[in-house]
């Protein structure tokens, strides 16, 4: 089941078997939810079954004439990503954004992505070149929580835990980035946090399932790799932030990118105004963007 927010009114909907079709979810189901996390707090097996009759149809409101928001465009808390996490990646970051003296991390390396609002798909991104003119782009699977995770949680139980599943560009301003000495500000500029086009639930999705991963700019591949190369699964990493951190419903973990971004090639290949940046993942879709 895929499940999105169409862009006129934020409206929850499913989509239907065809992918050319959104049905709203509170008219299948008699609710008044506001949002998607509102389904996802609510969500059951009974409503899923219900929806997925409703999907079988292939009518309803028109993708084409109606576009989407991101599935989720104002998020619980501010996003949850992960650094270097691919190791051909991680070699990538040593050579060309690290600078000397980097040591590679024991541990996962998490941080903040500040998104009052979530950037949704053929929506413009705002390249910010008044702040910083290396714009950078970085595909990385997303992965939605369904129901509170915490230290009580066991390793085996964490799958009964997630909603689904996205694709997220965790667009990054490189220089600012390295100016600041963390990556809060160089990775949270308005419009840096992109999701979409929809989320994909574990029904058709299984956790930890291998997908291919590939980023675009302007039709030519720059990213191509393989989720089986994360070098901490997506249960891996949940599981460690849950010994500290409580995950809630609607909450959005973006599992790191692989090797390919703008700034390891040499010379380095930013993105620039009028550029189409596109991030794809296997059984889910593609996420595509126009930079202003």
């Amino acid at each position: 089941m895929r499940y999105a927010t169409i862009r006129d009114g934020l409206v929850p909907v499913i989509i239907t078997k065809d992918g050319k079709h959104a049905v709203p979810i509170n008219e299948i189901l008699g609710t008044a939810y506001s949002s998607l996390v509102d389904f996802i707090r609510d969500f059951d097996e009974e409503k899923r079954m219900r929806l997925e009759k409703a999907a079988a149809s292939n009518k309803g409101i028109d993708l084409a004439e109606s576009p989407l928001a991101a599935p989720i465009p104002r998020p619980v808390h501010d996003v949850i990503c992960v650094g270097i996490n691919y190791a051909a990646h991680l070699e990538e970051h040593k050579a060309h954004l690290a600078g000397d003296g980097f040591k590679t991390p024991p541990k996962a390396v998490y941080f903040g992505k500040r998104a009052i609002r979530i950037t949704g798909p053929d929506e413009e991104i705002d390249g910010h070149p008044d702040l910083d003119e290396r714009l950078d782009y970085e595909a990385e699977l997303a992965v939605v929580i369904k129901d509170t995770i915490d230290r009580n949680t066991e390793y085996g139980d964490i799958g009964n835990h997630i909603f689904g599943f996205s694709v997220f560009n965790d667009i990054s301003a490189r220089a600012l980035q390295k100016a600041h000495d963390q990556w809060l500000y160089g990775k949270s500029l308005d419009t840096f946090a992109v999701m979409g086009p929809w989320i994909v639930g574990t029904d058709e999705i299984p956790l930890n399932k291998p997908l291919k991963i590939q980023s675009r700019i302007n039709g030519e591949i720059r990213q191509n790799s393989d989720t089986s190369l994360l070098i901490r699964s997506v249960s891996d990493l949940i599981f460690d932030l849950s010994r500290g951190i409580t995950l809630e419903a609607g909450d959005i973990i973006a599992t790191g990118t692989p090797s390919g971004v703008g700034a390891g090639f040499v010379p380095p290949r930013f993105m620039k105004s009028g550029d189409i940046v596109e991030a794809e993942i296997e059984k889910i879709g593609t996420l595509r963007n126009r930079i202003r």
